[in-house]
């Protein structure tokens, strides 16, 4: 083997060690081995779990018929034959050497392995010749291996990343069983004692003191309705049951009777309204302002005393509403898992909920064709945008 071949080859085994994108190494991979190998096309095909192509996974045209005829011969045929018989496959062509040389591709296809499997082919295109040489051969065995070697480790990030999402997912349902507890108890702490208190017979209430407890007794009723509403709907939105009403619908409508009733609940909260005209959207009326009154909740349990500004605009095909509050906001680290079932913001503070508001919010903005996300700079507030079709 030639020092410069060796040399790149150590070179490319290096960036398949240090590279974690598949990508960029498959490039280096193409400029350490055009040194060494002379080819017009490059191709990794997938291979399914039935050992049948499942994907092209990287395909590239760098001599020959580059330009306007790369696509004559990707080799999918001769990867078929290394899928199917798991070993390395040579085809030279079977026409006159007078033909166009872009009819005449010289093919070489090795399978690309993983324990007791076989996950791809890796494909040499080279047309009008030369025959691949043995020393060739060997050093695209040595590329097929390291190139498994990427995509094996590829797969073990995938299966590492499943494992920490259900692991993530199993913490959030641990901890949302305390917290539902917690939160159950509460309030029916609250309407126990109260109503234990006001049928005591050996004290006599003032009608005033009567109603207090009777108010806190009916608060705490409602908030022991909305637990167990939010509970139910998430396990209507797993089982893809929740009802919807579509009909034309005027956002700015919606909008302000919810900030009507937000003002009612939460007494002293600032709404500042700036609601451009929009056209009507396909939508349920009941379900998109129940996406607001979460998000102006969630303004009035984690930014109290923020003055909150909702707007609405139209860009292009789609309408938007956007919630700001100026509260702390919420850490860069949060803002991937948010609208996640059961996930709950830590912030060193004591707040009340499950952790399913905002995931009933993602689920219901996505059942209109939709999608919701959040933006935030720690200290400077959280705004929520929606983005919903007009169509």
């Amino acid at each position: 083997m030639e020092p410069d071949c060796l040399a790149s080859l150590c070179l490319l085994a290096d960036i398949v060690t240090q590279t974690s994108n598949w990508k960029t190494a498959l490039d280096a991979l193409i400029e350490a081995l055009r040194s060494a190998i002379i080819f017009d096309n490059f191709a990794i095909f997938r291979a399914d779990a039935n050992g049948q192509i499942s994907d092209v996974a990287y395909a590239r045209a760098v001599g020959r018929g580059k330009s306007g005829e790369a696509d004559v011969a990707w080799g999918e045929s001769i990867a078929n034959q290394v899928l199917s018989v798991g070993r390395m496959v040579l085809q030279e062509p079977q026409v006159s050497l007078n033909t166009d040389r872009l009819q005449r591709p010289y093919l070489l296809g090795l399978p690309l392995k993983a324990p007791g499997q076989t996950i791809g082919a890796l494909i040499f295109v080279r047309f009008g010749g030369p025959v691949y040489t043995e020393e060739q051969i060997k050093i695209a065995i040595l590329a097929a291996a390291l190139v498994s070697s990427l995509f094996e480790r590829e797969i073990w990030q995938e299966k590492m990343a499943e494992c920490e999402a259900i692991q993530r997912q199993m913490n959030l349902q641990e901890e949302f069983v305390a917290t539902i507890s917690h939160e159950l108890r509460t309030p029916l702490g609250f309407i126990k004692g109260y109503t234990t208190t006001l049928l005591r017979e050996d004290t006599q209430w003032d009608a005033a003191t009567q109603r207090e407890f009777l108010t806190i007794i009916d608060e705490e009723a409602d908030h022991l309705t909305d637990l167990i509403e939010n509970i139910l709907e998430t396990a209507r939105l797993q089982s893809d049951t929740l009802q919807m009403t579509f009909q034309p619908l005027a956002l700015e409508r919606v909008i302000r009777d919810v900030v009507v009733r937000a003002q009612t609940r939460y007494k002293g909260m600032r709404i500042l309204l700036d609601l451009e005209p929009v056209p009507l959207i396909q939508g349920d009326a009941v379900r998109l302002a129940q996406v607001i009154e979460n998000l102006l909740n969630n303004a009035a349990k984690y930014a109290p005393g923020s003055p909150v500004s909702i707007r609405l605009w139209q860009e292009k095909n789609r309408v938007l509403i956007s919630v700001a509050d100026q509260g702390p906001g919420i850490a860069a680290q949060h803002l991937p898992y948010i609208f996640d079932r059961f996930y709950r913001v830590s912030d060193g503070k004591t707040h009340p909920g499950t952790g399913l508001g905002l995931f009933i919010c993602r689920q219901i903005v996505q059942m209109h064709h939709g999608r919701i996300w959040a933006e935030s700079e720690p200290g400077h507030g959280v705004t929520f945008f929606l983005a919903l079709p007009c169509n």
